[in-house]
């Protein structure tokens, strides 16, 4: 039996099979989501239907395939290669913030912390990322807000955390984090704030770590839509466009309290 015809026996709808990750895909019974994954390495190859499944089935080549034997050496050297490139990433994020220093940033300036101090390297302020204390990577930030991440690095899972010891607050962005311990220190609740990057990547954070979510207030609904996934509290701008670090600037310190707070401690009173 094909790998096509294998998933499809399980209720995947696929159009093309890709090699070499997990691809969600729709499925019959939930033709408008993508209620379906599959992963598929040439000889071997895993489906699961998330309405039916608990977990994946494993289908493998009834022959052999050289064909298929070749695109799994592939995917074998392809993922090698990543994970060189990963290696490699987490050196030189090492590298860089070994060459830091410390200091304020335009940045930081623009988004109302004139005072607070980051590791600032060639001009860009560097926010480590790591997954279980371990450095894989960093973001670098430029005088007017631009992003990016070191080339190859890991981002799915990776973190920045700023760690008083108390209740978990999931969101995006680093300037959304120091407004949200800017409140949590005005409202004198401990905090353990968790620097996800992006809305992707704050649902697989949320996977492990429980406590309340602050969304971004995407125009396209991104962020929304990650927080009500998460399945956690989540607060959100009632502006479009806003992330609490925008909401703070706008309302100031007082009102940003009085808006956090009934999530806050309404989680607190929970754990």
């Amino acid at each position: 039996m094909r790998f096509e015809d294998f998933a499809r026996l399980h209720g995947l709808r696929i159009n093309s099979v890709i090699a070499g990750k997990w691809i969600a895909v729709p499925t019959d019974d939930h033709p408008r989501k993508r209620n379906g994954r599959y992963k598929w390495l040439g000889d071997i190859g895993w489906v699961q239907n998330w309405a039916t499944m608990t977990a994946p089935e494993m289908w493998r080549s009834e022959r052999d395939d050289v064909q298929a034997m070749n695109v799994r050496r592939i995917v074998q050297d392809a993922d090698r290669e990543r994970q060189e490139a990963a290696n490699q990433a987490a050196k030189k994020a090492g590298w860089i913030l070994h060459q830091c220093k410390s200091g304020q940033h335009p940045y930081l300036e623009r988004k109302g912390f004139p005072d607070e101090h980051g590791n600032v390297w060639n001009g860009l302020l560097v926010i480590p990322m790591s997954i279980d204390s371990r450095l894989v990577g960093a973001q670098l930030i430029g005088n007017e807000g631009g992003k990016k991440f070191l080339q190859g690095q890991i981002t799915k899972g990776a973190t920045f955390v700023i760690d008083a010891r108390g209740i978990n607050i999931l969101c995006e962005g680093y300037a959304t984090a120091l407004s949200v311990r800017a409140v949590m220190k005005a409202m004198k609740v401990r905090y353990t704030i968790h620097v996800c990057f992006s809305a992707g990547n704050l649902k697989n954070v949320a996977q492990s770590v429980r406590g309340i979510v602050i969304a971004d207030n995407d125009p396209n609904g991104t962020g929304e839509r990650a927080a009500r996934e998460t399945g956690q509290p989540y607060w959100l701008s009632e502006t479009v466009g806003e992330d609490f670090n925008d909401y703070h600037l706008r309302v100031g310190l007082f009102k940003s309290m009085a808006s956090l707070k009934p999530i806050v401690f309404s989680s607190a009173a929970k754990t």
